[in-house]
């Protein structure tokens, strides 16, 4: 729609440069009267089901139909074929709509100005001809399909289905990709200029590195220059004709002498390490471990490495969510007292977006929706849901559970198709008991219309759902639930496609892998599994963080996870202060982040870069860009 609106005042600007008024004139009246809205599904769908036909308006009915005959007229016989097959079924659930309103005189209209027209399409229409003059007409066999609710509910979906397909099939004229690649140019200039930033500042490492290396080497030698220049009393081998050598204990001993002549202190716990001092910290680990294992534990994991860290303390209680814009350029953040922040953590960025919203209830999930990146989803522990215009800066939608599902556990917007679900227990969650939540329920909600599309079906009392996820094209969702199930979803069809065991336990959070071949699952026991869905059932790679994020023995109501842009890092929330980023699939590798003063309640990865947001219960928010 942003390319057709950019590609129009292309068009108008053109005409007003060469001076074609008629046709600019013609051209504004063409776009007033827009019979195909753009080619916007919605926006047709609405002008038939609730314009044209309630309103009986026969004749714009048909023009719709024979405009979108020629649009299509170029395409497979096959799906041409479809087009006629939807063209008489919208035309019979017009004359259906108008006798259960009792307008049969509307229908008699139809049959007079374009009944020859219908016969010569199709002979079935004959029998048609006497349906407003059969007093019951919904209690003849020939007509009881078309008075059903499953018929109209059908030919809605097959429509919209069918104008989708089409409308993503069409070949997009050259000056409708201007805008596109406009933007294209813009975001490369803007990489090339982090990339640009990012070189500068490693070649500044670099040097510091070059320069601290030869410091070294000198106080090596200089030390090695004051044992070999001792008193030759001292030395057995003195005056023997031979030359005194000095061998080194290890070059270890060597490094620390050297630094305690350039005056620095040794350390003497792992805490006191710095991140240049990582190699020599995973020696010593290595070399006192009576397993002889080379996989490091979490509490031996070295402290990521930090190019910058921001902190942001524009909250009053422990935070509960935080998530980066589709974009990364905004951060939004929640705490329990109710309150979301939406800020920036670069100086550089434009702060027109920033806002305090109070929503009078704990919060609980945070979604910002993934193609304009104009909306920013709150779920609050009342069972509320609310959709806040970042650049309206206002609620545009103010949802609530029904009662029969009235607590909100996850939600998640599809990256392509306007639409988001959100999954629902029967129950209100308690302290830290995530399986005492009663039933599960999965809902797809339309986000032009803010009204629900479907429930995705779970089967017969299901346990609740405690986390969802889409694939990158939002053709599959998968669903983690408390007995410990993986659910697939098929979402054009909305059906269940498969499921595997995955948990013995609760699960807390689900992914998908960033190469869309496998999924990741952390269960409440701290375990965390990637499951292949190529070969189903096959663990690609597992980790036990139970030390970090055991919600048995946590005051937390869900810990999560998050992966990174590239699919190599996970981070994980913890219990103590500090938070683990595990290396996926690596065998000795990992890192721990920066301390908080109090547990790590939520984390984030950024969309395209190394920069990872991590709240706190210390009622704090911290972004933090990896070296």
């Amino acid at each position: 729609m942003e390319n057709m609106v950019f590609a129009e005042e292309l068009v108008r600007e053109f005409l007003v440069f060469r001076g074609f008024t008629n046709t600019l004139q013609a051209f504004v009246k063409e776009l007033g009267t827009d019979i195909g809205k753009g080619f916007q599904v919605d926006k047709i769908l609405d002008l038939i089901f609730s314009i044209y036909i309630p309103k009986f308006q026969a004749e714009n009915l048909i023009q719709l139909l024979r405009f979108f005959n020629n649009c299509f007229s170029s395409h497979e016989t096959h799906l041409v074929s479809v087009i006629s097959e939807l063209d008489i079924s919208i035309i019979r659930y017009y004359i259906i709509h108008a006798i259960q309103a009792g307008r049969k005189d509307k229908v008699i209209e139809l049959f007079d100005i374009h009944g020859t027209e219908l016969l010569q399409k199709d002979q079935h229409w004959a029998s048609w001809f006497a349906i407003p003059y059969i007093k019951t007409p919904k209690s003849e066999p020939q007509f009881r399909l078309y008075f059903s609710k499953e018929w109209s509910n059908a030919l809605h979906l097959s429509l919209r289905n069918f104008l989708t397909k089409m409308f993503n099939g069409t070949r997009i004229p050259a000056l409708m990709k201007i805008s596109s690649e406009r933007n294209m140019v813009s975001r490369l200039k803007g990489d090339i200029k982090q990339l640009n930033f990012k070189l500068a500042q490693l070649q500044v490492l670099l040097e510091e590195k070059e320069t601290q290396l030869h410091q070294l080497r000198s106080n090596s030698l200089l030390a090695t220059e004051v044992i070999v220049g001792t008193d030759s009393s001292s030395n057995p081998l003195a005056g023997s004709g031979e030359p005194t050598v000095f061998v080194p204990a290890s070059s270890h001993v060597i490094c620390v002498s050297a630094s305690a002549q350039a005056g620095e202190r040794e350390p003497k716990h792992s805490e006191d390490i710095r991140p240049d001092d990582t190699q020599v910290s995973t020696s010593k680990i290595s070399n006192h471990s009576d397993t002889g294992n080379d996989v490091q534990r979490e509490e031996e994991f070295p402290e990521v490495r930090v190019d910058f860290q921001e902190t942001f303390l524009g909250h009053t209680s422990p935070i509960s969510r935080c998530r980066f814009s589709a974009t990364g350029d905004n951060v939004a953040s929640a705490s329990v007292d109710g309150t979301v922040r939406i800020w920036t953590y670069d100086s550089s960025a434009p702060t027109s977006r920033n806002a305090t919203i109070y929503c009078g209830a704990e919060i609980m999930l945070l979604e910002w929706e993934c193609k304009s990146d104009r909306l920013l989803l709150i779920g609050t522990a009342d069972g509320g849901i609310k959709a806040w215009n970042v650049d309206a800066k206002r609620v545009v939608c103010d949802l609530s559970c029904t009662e029969a599902f009235p607590s909100v556990l996850d939600l998640k917007c599809s990256p392509v198709e306007p639409i988001f679900v959100s999954a629902a227990a029967s129950r209100w969650p308690g302290s830290s008991d995530i399986g005492k939540l009663g039933y599960a329920s999965l809902t797809v909600w339309n986000m032009r219309t803010w009204k629900a599309m479907t429930v995705l079906p779970l089967g017969e009392d299901p346990p609740p759902i405690t986390s969802v996820c889409f694939n990158h094209n939002g053709k599959l969702l998968a669903a983690a639930a408390t007995d410990g199930m993986i659910h697939m979803f098929d979402m054009s069809a909305g059906l269940q496609i498969t499921g595997w065991p995955a948990h013995d336990s609760a699960i807390s959070s689900v992914l998908f892998g960033s190469d869309e071949t496998s999924i990741f699952t952390l269960g409440i026991d701290g375990k965390i599994f990637e499951w292949s869905l190529q070969n189903q059932g096959e663990v690609l790679w597992s980790s036990d963080c139970s030390r970090f994020c055991n919600l048995r023995s946590s005051s937390h109501n869900k810990h999560e996870m998050a992966l990174d842009a590239y699919g190599r890092r996970l981070l994980v929330t913890s219990n103590s202060l500090r938070a683990p980023i595990y290396q996926v699939r690596g065998h000795a590798y990992g890192m721990r982040t920066l301390p908080h003063s109090a547990s790590i309640t939520t984390v984030d990865w950024h969309p395209t870069s190394s920069i990872f947001l991590t709240g706190s219960a210390d009622h704090s928010v911290r972004v933090t860009s990896m070296a």
